[in-house]
């Protein structure tokens, strides 16, 4: 991800009659989504690109291992 890239930072405002614990809870199901937390531990170490597609190969044969057994599921095998 470009590190120039636009930052879209999470709020929320409080309703009426809301407590301080559901708007807490909105919050950080709001920094959930967004994905924010996740790229900050991406980020946490600096990353070669020549790891970064080495990782991104592993996800791929992981997620394609996944996609054949849940055939092999799907027909009884």
């Amino acid at each position: 991800m470009d590190t120039r890239s636009v930052v879209d930072l999470s709020a929320v405002t409080l309703r009426d009659g809301e407590s301080f614990e559901s708007l807490l809870q909105r919050f950080r199901s709001s920094v959930n989504r967004s994905g924010v937390m996740r790229e900050v531990r991406l980020r946490r170490f600096y990353r070669s690109k020549a790891e970064k597609e080495r990782l991104a190969l592993q996800r791929a044969i992981r997620r394609q291992r996944r996609r054949e057994a849940k055939v092999r599921r799907s027909m009884g095998v």
